[in-house]
């Protein structure tokens, strides 16, 4: 497929002191690759890497549930009382108030655990990008900023995470072209952010192919 026939795409690469950038343009949407911390992003909604019990923990869960103060684990414990007593299902992602982040929402998603590849972790962790982003779209929310799921304490390992998320994202702007007008990936640290854009320019090739 000629993929300039379907939207056109756009390569920048910004280096700065404070923040390393890179995005590919596609249609109308941005996508970008930062490195930052994702507690930080003044986006319509930033993605949690949650726990299924929805009631923080360590990394990523727990700096969210920190910097966001009451109101969101007040949001979620509502939620696994009313809709999933039993924790939020693997892939499946549900959404409550930033409380005291910049962002305005959080989308709580429940990453896979590697168990080596063969217990359908690719789809799941599909699943999670995927599903996250229709309760973005489905909400109207137009700016998004997601983590690296499940490469951190699930250990997922973060070259194979980030072909399913980036490819994951692609496929999705691809089929909703007016939905967003940023979707981000925040890396927390070089190693992740240079994984992810070494993902990012083999798909951007495959794009122009």
């Amino acid at each position: 497929m000629n993929a300039k026939s379907a939207f056109s795409v756009q390569t920048l690469e910004c280096f700065h002191l404070e923040v390393r950038i890179f995005v590919i343009e596609i249609g109308n949407t941005k996508l970008e690759l930062r490195q930052g911390d994702i507690t930080r992003q003044s986006v319509d909604a930033i993605v949690n890497a949650a726990n299924s019990s929805l009631t923080g923990g360590g990394g990523v869960d727990g700096a969210i549930h920190r910097a966001g103060g009451p109101l969101i684990l007040a949001e979620c414990r509502r939620i696994r009382k009313e809709r999933y007593p039993e924790g939020l299902p693997t892939g499946q992602a549900v959404i409550t108030t930033g409380g005291n982040l910049p962002a305005k929402h959080v989308i709580h998603t429940v990453g896979p655990v590697w168990h080596g590849g063969g217990a359908h972790e690719a789809e799941l962790l599909a699943d999670a990008y995927r599903n996250s982003l229709q309760l973005a779209l489905d909400a109207g929310l137009r700016t998004v900023a997601f983590p690296s799921i499940s490469t951190g304490a699930y250990g997922y390992p973060v070259q194979q995470a980030a072909h399913v998320a980036l490819s994951t994202i692609i496929s999705f702007i691809r089929a909703h072209p007016q939905a967003f007008d940023e979707v981000r990936m925040v890396l927390f640290g070089d190693y992740d952010l240079a994984i992810y854009m070494g993902a990012m320019q083999a798909l951007s090739a495959q794009l122009h192919e």
